[in-house]
């Protein structure tokens, strides 16, 4: 079953903050606009606050998927759909 969290970030500043279930345990996720490189860059952390990945935020067609956290988690996968605006996750 596929979960979709809306991304919609805030240009003030403001990082954008969600939760995501992974493998069956909650992270929270937060953006922040990297004004050097030009784009959003996510960092997953798991409910102690110990981040678990870092990375930007690469956007999936609907066609093909780019999977954000490549080989961090053993079952769920997590990738951000350009056209949609969403984050996926599954299961």
């Amino acid at each position: 079953m596929t979960t979709y969290v809306a991304f919609s970030p805030q240009t003030s500043g403001i990082p954008w903050t969600g939760l995501f279930t992974l493998d069956g345990n909650s992270y929270k996720a937060t953006a922040n606009w990297n004004i050097a490189g030009q784009r959003w860059w996510l960092t997953l952390a798991d409910s102690s606050g110990t981040p678990v990945w870092y990375g930007p935020i690469i956007g999936s067609p609907m066609d093909f998927d780019i999977l954000l956290a490549p080989g961090i988690f053993t079952t769920s996968t997590l990738l951000y759909r350009t056209d949609t605006g969403n984050f996926e996750t599954v299961p």
